[in-house]
């Protein structure tokens, strides 16, 4: 058994489950049921003999992670595989519960082996096979956990995938680090989106009340970011920062600059990977991001 914290994460969660499966119990010191359980995993962890690791990480502590795997009660159990969240359960389960539940992902023999290669991003496969640059970019952040750039793009993919759970795991390490590097706080922003969206049990009836609030009042500022948040989940790019355009002409600075900010981060995830050209040429331009980086040059300088 391991305690886990966002330091060690990548290394002892992620890349381990690829080569056996990874059983994550969240846990708190004050939970009673967390104490009956953990106990009962330490044991089955040693008598099945290195088919799973057992990681334990209290929630308390590790906010960060209790809130990327979406942890609303403990103890929570997680198994991961191939790098992601494959199965779970909750509360404190007889022990012969919890062995029917490995023993569906636990093999009775031979260990789970998943080879990390030395798959660069830059030899990354085309952009029209989305499985294998999901592969690649997968391997790279294996390889190289402190790849911002190989991160990024992994999140991102999935992100557009709609694998969210698969996103915020992937994630989960450089929570941390979304204050220091722009492009974590534009994951961060759409993520958050994604769950804005998902709180809403009637999205078309949240949309039609947003719609007539702004219709009521144009300075319904709470209003139009929430239209722009429907939009931003939904990958509608230009839907959601012409709402937030809207915001900006009328209130620059509204919220500590939500909407600058949202909009902002919204260009880093629509703007297309470099393309590398020979000395003396000038790269191609996405012509939505040049578009849109001009329109909120041109409100934010008025």
């Amino acid at each position: 058994m391991m305690n886990v914290t966002v330091e060690n994460f990548d290394a002892e969660v992620l890349a381990a489950s690829m080569q056996i499966p990874v059983l994550v119990d969240f846990w708190a010191p004050w939970c009673g049921p967390c104490k009956v359980i953990g106990p009962l995993l330490e044991k089955l962890e040693i008598d099945y003999a290195g088919r799973f690791k057992l990681v334990k990480i209290d929630s308390d502590q590790e906010q960060e992670l209790s809130q990327a795997f979406g942890i609303r009660s403990i103890p929570t159990c997680v198994l991961m595989a191939g790098g992601k969240p494959v199965d779970g359960f909750m509360g404190a389960l007889p022990e012969g519960q919890i062995k029917a539940f490995l023993d569906k992902h636990v093999s009775a023999g031979a260990v789970l082996e998943v080879e990390v290669t030395s798959v660069e991003v830059s030899d990354a496969p085309a952009a029209d096979d989305p499985e294998a640059m999901r592969a690649a970019l997968h391997q790279a952040v294996l390889k190289n956990p402190d790849d911002e750039d190989a991160r990024f793009d992994y999140v991102k993919l999935l992100l557009q995938r709609d694998q969210v759970d698969d996103a915020k795991v992937a994630f989960a390490p450089v929570i941390a680090k979304t204050g220091l590097v722009r492009r974590f706080d534009s994951l961060q922003r759409w993520m958050n989106a994604i769950d804005f969206t998902t709180e809403r049990a009637n999205l078309r009836q949240a949309e039609a009340d947003f719609e007539a609030r702004i219709a009521a009042n144009k300075r319904d500022f709470d209003a139009r970011f929430g239209q722009a948040q429907i939009r931003m989940a939904a990958q509608d790019w230009t839907g959601a920062m012409d709402e937030l355009l809207e915001i900006l002409m009328r209130d620059k600075s509204w919220a500590d600059e939500r909407a600058r900010k949202t909009f902002i981060a919204i260009l880093d995830i629509i703007e297309p990977p470099r393309v590398k050209v020979a000395d003396g040429q000038i790269p191609p331009v996405d012509p939505t991001v040049a578009t849109y980086r001009r329109r909120l040059s041109s409100v934010v300088l008025s």
